[in-house]
Formats: structure tokens, C-alpha cells, sequence
């Protein structure tokens, strides 16, 4: 894996800072006309998309002990807001050059990741809303699966820390005035953050054949649905959801008392926090453990599924549940992750729940 987030610029530095109960959230004001706000960002100025997505590709092929050069890797990576912040610099600044815009199309992050490993295998961008990067991944593993490549560079990429985007968060309601605190009574919203993930999906055939290194753990399925309710607000009767957490546990042969850790969307705005914790008890008998990373990483929207994965899969490799971002020791969620824990866990889900009401819930395993 690759990983980059407001926390660290590698997977150890993220992973470390986040048991320790460290946040990458901070008051930033990177652009004059807008007032201050938390904000998780990787660096001192809003992050570029293909620098973010360059440096995780390349940290994931090393991780996975590859050659730079992966002309039969297939790739999917994924974003939301895609290359949104040069289309706001370009409608700024009509001096731009000419076809400066095909180089910022919303697929250009897969095709620049593709061209970097030197790929000709099939390339998919995928765009979910929040749920994109888990979107990215099971299409990735799908890829696998199916044998249309033996092994695939999945994740998504966000650099959202736009004029554009916070103002539309603001005008939401969406945007917390210091800091999220996912599943807290007195939780006041969402802080946007920057970050990537990609992971290297391989056939298990491959992998041996080649004797690659220990891998984090294994794709055991995925359920996804469209609540079709309303724009922003998710279905308050939970029917979408229930569908992709039910799709999810069946395709990945399930029993819900096998699932040792949830790796919870947990935005920390009143709507999802609330449908989220009604959805975990109303479909476990006995409640798994739950946390969520925003409140340390910030909302990178599209990628935030893939870091959840990520951060899933160090959890199992680990032996070690990640601490709720931003705790404020009462929550709604009663079995709330509030410190570093340990943990037997083998099977972890991560949900991702967006706009447009797109569900994703992927399962994760992990041999001990």
C-alpha cells in the first residue's frame, strides 16, 4: 500500500500518529477570501491530485516489492472532485494554455497513474461520490477475479481544499467551525482533509509464483445500492444501506458475529452519524467495535473509503483497532473505539456512504 494523509506522508507515519491519538487537523485560511477554517491538509498549500497520486502509486509498487515498469497491471483509481482545483485556477487565469483543460479531465488521475507503471492493461476511473474509493477497489478486484490481469493498482486520490468546494460545504451546513468529532452528541460537521490511498490487488497464484512479500490481508467482498432519497441527506429509513451491508456479508459469506471491526464512514455531521449508528445496531446482534478516522484525517470525500481500507488492513495485520478521530468521550455508538486497542479480529468492513445516496461496504480478511 500507499498512503498519504493529513496525519503522515507514508502509512507508517499515519498509522503511528493515529494510535497515538494525533490529529492533522488544523485552522488553515489558504485563501484570502474566505475566512478561516479546520482543515487537514498534507502540506502548508492546498495539494496537487497527480503529485499526491504519484507519490502513493510509487509507495505501493515498493511496498509490494514490483517493478516500476507494470505494462499487464490493471488500473482503477478514483476521485470525486477529480482535478477541480485547476479548473477554478483555469477559470481564474484565462491565460492558461491552450488544451490546458484535457490534461484536468476527472480521468486523468487513472491515466497518470498508468502512464507512471507504463500500463496497458485496462485503466477505469470510477466516480462515486464518497463511496468512490471503495468503488475503485472492488472494481479492481473484480479485474483480479475475473483474470483479466493477475494483479491491479486501486485507490482514489482527493485534493478537494478548494474556494469552490468550501464554499459549497458552507453553504450545506456542512462544515465544522473547530473540528469533527465523528459520533459525538454535540458533533458539529465535517472538516474537509487531502490524502490518497493505493493498494497493489494480486491474485494469490501470482503472488506465490513470484514469492512476493506477506500481504496485508484479502478483499473478501463488497455490497453497494443508491438510496435514490434526496441530493444530500441519506434515506432515514436505512433501505439502501441495509441493502449494501446485507449484499456485502452474503457475497463475502458472512455471518455478522464474524466482523471483529468497522471502519465507519463517520463524517461527523449530524445526518450520517445518526443513520450510521442505526444502521450498525439494527443489523448486529452483537455490536462490533466501531471507529472512525475524520476526526484525525479530515473528510478526503472520494478517497476516504480507500484510507479507510487501508488503515482496515492495518488493524487486522496489527492486531491493533484504530481510536476514534476527534473523541469526546460520550458517543451514540456504544462500543466507540475511544484509545488504541487490541485486538483478534480476522474479518473488518469499511463503509462508505455518499451525496447522491451511494452505499459501500467492502469486507476485509486477514489471516494469524
Amino acid at each position: 500500500m500507499g498512503l498519504i494523509t493529513a496525519l503522515g506522508p507514508t502509512a507508517t507515519t499515519t498509522w503511528e500518529r493515529l494510535l497515538a491519538g494525533k490529529s492533522g487537523i488544523g485552522m488553515g485560511q489558504p485563501f484570502a477570501e474566505l475566512p478561516p477554517r479546520p482543515l487537514a491538509m498534507v502540506g502548508d498549500a492546498p495539494a496537487d491530485l497527480e503529485a499526491l497520486l504519484r507519490l502513493t502509486v510509487a509507495a505501493a509498487i515498493a511496498d509490494a516489492e514490483l517493478p516500476v515498469s507494470l505494462p499487464d497491471c490493471g488500473v482503477v483509481i478514483g476521485s470525486s472532485r477529480g482535478f477541480q482545483s485547476r479548473w477554478e485556477q483555469m477559470a481564474r487565469q484565462p491565460a492558461w494554455a491552450e488544451n490546458a483543460w484535457l490534461s484536468a479531465l476527472p480521468h486523468m488521475g487513472a491515466i497518470a497513474a498508468a502512464r507512471q507503471i507504463h500500463s496497458a492493461g485496462p485503466v477505469l476511473a470510477p466516480m462515486a461520490a464518497c463511496a468512490t474509493g471503495l468503488m475503485a477497489i472492488f472494481q479492481g478486484y473484480e479485474l483480479v477475479r475475473r483474470g483479466q490481469c493477475d494483479r491491479a493498482i486501486v485507490g482514489a486520490a482527493e485534493a478537494p481544499i478548494t474556494p469552490l468546494t468550501l464554499a459549497g460545504f458552507d453553504q450545506l451546513g456542512a462544515l465544522a467551525p473547530t473540528g469533527c468529532y465523528p459520533f459525538a452528541p454535540d458533533r458539529e460537521g465535517l472538516v474537509l482533509g487531502e490524502g490518497a490511498a493505493v493498494l497493489v490487488l494480486e491474485s494469490e497464484a501470482s503472488l506465490r509464483e513470484r514469492l512476493g512479500p506477506q500481504p496485508y490481508g484479502c478483499i473478501l467482498g463488497a455490497g453497494f445500492s443508491c438510496d435514490a432519497y434526496h441530493r444530500t441527506a441519506p434515506d432515514p429509513d436505512l433501505r439502501g444501506s441495509r441493502l449494501a451491508l446485507k449484499n456485502c456479508l452474503y457475497y463475502s459469506g458472512l455471518d455478522p458475529d464474524q466482523v471483529g471491526y468497522i471502519h465507519a464512514h463517520g463524517t461527523g455531521t449530524r445526518l450520517n452519524d445518526d443513520h450510521e449508528a442505526r444502521l450498525i445496531q439494527s443489523g448486529f446482534a452483537s455490536l462490533p467495535p466501531m471507529s472512525s478516522t475524520k476526526g484525525a484525517t479530515g473528510h478526503t470525500l472520494g478517497a476516504s473509503g480507500a484510507i479507510g481500507t487501508a488503515l482496515g488492513l492495518l488493524a487486522l495485520r496489527h492486531g491493533v483497532l484504530p481510536p476514534n478521530g476527534g473523541d469526546r468521550s460520550q458517543s451514540i455508538y456504544p462500543e466507540l473505539v475511544a484509545e488504541a486497542t487490541a485486538t483478534e479480529a480476522t474479518v473488518a468492513l469499511c463503509l462508505s456512504f455518499g451525496f447522491g445516496g451511494q452505499n459501500g461496504v467492502l469486507a476485509l480478511g486477514c489471516d494469524r
